[in-house]
């Protein structure tokens, strides 16, 4: 059986020469994002913010929740994405990293269909039950805070509806989940939620060795 292939700066190279589409937009801003601090590590690549576009675009997808905004690259991607009636809405702990982004949406004409929230995301996602967003959304984007991913994944499985996707970023945090020695609470976080991914047996899964690990999973 063949073994996943190391994507080295060469390789990387030549899949964004033939697969990767990204606009000045889009490149304005990932190119604004590397400058902050800690903007490369956080921000997701140019191609898995195509690659949810896709997957928007392919499942015909009208309604979007996204945990985790940051400057707002994969808001992007998956609002362009969206039709025209189509809505996304995104979580941020804080102003500060969507305003950047902002911007860059009203440039791309996208802006009236992206509704940022502001607050701790799981009180807000909470919000969000409570006023009637339960089997609402068609795809869960999570790539927040690690320490939370198991809550924020149990969360999303009530926002998202039956036969909806929920995809998870960072599901291999930098190879630290196979390192005995990463035992910080991000790393546990991640963890503890790829265990209980493996055993629900309310959804389909597959862990994508790409990127910084995608797990995608599909609501029965």
């Amino acid at each position: 059986m063949a073994n996943q292939i190391a994507a080295g700066p060469e390789l990387l190279e030549y899949v964004r020469e033939f697969s990767l589409r990204e606009d000045d937009i889009l490149r304005d801003l990932r190119l604004l994002t590397v400058g902050l601090p800690g903007g490369e590590a956080m921000q997701v690549m140019a191609e898995e913010g195509q690659f949810l576009a896709f997957l928007i675009a392919a499942t015909r997808v009208t309604d979007v929740l996204e945990i985790g905004t940051f400057t707002g690259y994969s808001t992007l991607c998956m609002a362009r994405a969206l039709p025209a009636e189509g809505r996304l809405i995104t979580c941020d702990i804080t102003e500060r990293w969507p305003e950047i982004g902002a911007e860059h949406w009203r440039r791309a004409g996208v802006a009236e269909r992206i509704d940022v929230r502001i607050g701790a995301a799981v009180d807000t996602l909470e919000k969000m039950l409570a006023d009637g967003f339960a089997d609402h959304f068609g795809l869960v984007f999570i790539d927040a805070d690690k320490v939370n991913y198991p809550r924020y994944y149990e969360l999303a499985l009530r926002l998202v509806r039956p036969g909806g996707v929920v995809v998870v970023d960072n599901t291999l945090f930098f190879g630290r989940v196979v390192d005995p020695l990463a035992v910080d609470a991000d790393t546990a976080g991640v963890r503890a939620l790829n265990a209980v991914v493996r055993d629900d047996e309310r959804v389909d899964v597959s862990m994508l060795p790409v990127a910084d690990g995608i797990t995608l999973v599909r609501r029965r």
